[in-house]
């Protein structure tokens, strides 16, 4: 039991000399790769301080390994762009003047209600509240508020629309059927298979998306009583 405390403690101290080393960047700020040797460090740690047939001097050499990777990868990020994308990625601008990016999203394996949420938890809620939105290389969402961004929501807007396809359960809970839906993208003069977003909050405030178009803000007739 001695022999185990002992090599715990000296593993612990050895991962947080290695973390201090490694910079002061929280979970979310981390790179991929950085994320990456941490879990992998975090998990070598544990096998010596289990298992004392292990020698103690393979874990601490698999640490320190490790760290030496980690500087490595961080030394090339720092010597130009190329080394960069490929070991982080590049940031991707999921929404522009003209409105969401599906092309951007998809290439993130993300979709508009992952965007949605991201957005939430920056405090926006309608899709056209910034005029730029860019998921970072390290998945943190930034954005640029629109300069004349409504002051307040106060109703929460939902997806009708998603990539030309609609969203059933949202229909049912604001009691729209497929019919008065296709209508009213009629009397907007474009169609159910052009439409990549369209969300309606509890005003009738409607975000409608087409492909290869500026995005639009219209009124969506709800019918009375439905408040969500």
């Amino acid at each position: 039991m001695l022999v185990t405390l002992v090599r715990t403690v000296i593993i612990f101290f050895t991962l947080i000399v290695v973390m201090r080393l490694m910079g002061k960047r929280q979970i979310g700020e981390m790179q991929p790769f950085e994320f990456i040797v941490t879990l992998i460090i975090a998990d070598l740690a544990c096998i010596p301080m289990a298992d004392v047939s292990i020698p103690l001097i393979y874990g601490l050499v698999a640490i320190l390994g490790l760290f030496i990777l980690h500087q490595t990868l961080s030394i090339l990020e720092q010597t130009g762009n190329f080394f960069k994308f490929v070991i982080s990625g590049k940031p991707s601008i999921v929404i522009n003047k003209n409105g969401v990016d599906l092309k951007q999203l998809k290439k993130n394996n993300l979709n508009v209600s992952d965007l949605m949420d991201s957005m939430r938890s920056l405090g926006y809620f309608s899709l056209d509240d910034v005029d730029y939105a860019i998921f970072e290389s390290n998945g943190k969402l930034s954005t640029l508020e629109k300069t004349d961004k409504e002051s307040e929501n106060n109703s929460f807007p939902v997806l009708i629309i998603v990539d030309k396809k609609p969203v059933n359960d949202n229909l049912n809970k604001i009691s729209v059927k497929k019919d008065e839906l296709l209508n009213f993208l009629k009397k907007q003069k474009t169609r159910l298979d052009k439409v990549e977003v369209l969300t309606v909050d509890g005003n009738g405030r409607a975000y409608i998306k087409e492909k290869n178009k500026k995005y639009s803000v219209v009124s969506f007739p709800l019918k009375e009583g439905i408040t969500w």
